[in-house]
């Protein structure tokens, strides 16, 4: 038996098949979709080099998101990040162990905006 060779990110292995097996087709628009949850476009999920065209094609679509991005390293962005956050439709709270109860409620009203 052939052992599959999984790319790593730190201690973890990627599964890719099974990742997108699973997330994309949840990330087909859809007219009955309301709103797209992704947690989160990082590292370990752009090893799949299907999903992040499924995130752009969500994102132009004009169906509201709530995805997550991971803090940049050193300083410097995924490239792939640095174009969701530099979306023209993007606002992106940074959030910390002390402010994340807070900011809750200003993501929620900014989305219950975008839902009506």
């Amino acid at each position: 038996a052939e052992s599959v060779r999984w790319p790593t990110v730190g201690k973890y292995k990627v599964d890719v098949a099974s990742f997108e097996a699973l997330a994309l087709p949840e990330l087909q628009v859809k007219e009955d979709t309301d709103l797209f949850v992704i947690d989160e476009v990082g590292k370990m999920e752009l090893f799949s080099s299907l999903f992040f065209p499924a995130v752009l094609r969500v994102l132009e679509s004009n169906k509201p998101v709530l995805a997550t991005i991971p803090v940049p390293k050193a300083g410097r962005d995924i490239p792939a990040v640095a174009r969701l956050k530099n979306h023209p439709g993007a606002t992106v709270f940074s959030l910390t162990t002390s402010n994340r109860d807070a900011m809750k409620d200003q993501i929620c009203s900014q989305l219950a905006s975008q839902l009506v």
